[in-house]
């Protein structure tokens, strides 16, 4: 039988709090919480695993909208596994070109550094370094 502990302990060992983790329920954003005769919530310790995929989908980017229609599909069981997987890859693919337009803005932001840097140290203002080539 799986463990099963109360919402202070899934705090606990979640690190969220007792609000956040009310509130994703709230939101439907937490499959499979049971409750017990008492009618308080029941948590397994697939529940620490799933707080922390939220938080890296909400991390890169991830919609609570889009993190509600992942649950709904988690819920369905096996059948809803090829559909978990696609927004997965999906989310990855759009992750990893928000992570590209991110480098190629440090990029930009670093070479105004070095801007700076050499206008203060020289006391004249440099040329203005060429745009690369925008992305098509």
């Amino acid at each position: 039988m799986p463990e099963a502990f109360r919402i202070g302990e899934l705090s606990r060992r979640s690190g969220r709090s007792i609000h956040t983790i009310r509130w994703y329920e709230a939101q439907g954003l937490m499959p499979g919480v049971t409750r017990d005769a008492g009618g308080r919530r029941v948590y397994a310790s697939d529940h620490v695993i799933w707080l922390e995929l939220v938080d890296r989908l909400r991390l890169t980017g991830m919609s609570v909208a889009e993190i509600r229609a992942y649950a709904r599909h988690v819920r369905e069981g096996r059948a809803g596994r090829p559909r978990l997987r696609d927004i997965l890859a999906a989310h990855a693919a759009e992750t990893g070109r928000r992570i590209e337009d991110l480098r190629e803005a440090k990029s930009f932001i670093e070479r105004k550094i070095r801007f700076y840097d050499d206008w203060i140290t020289t006391g004249v203002r440099p040329a203005i370094p060429k745009r690369p080539k925008p992305r098509p």
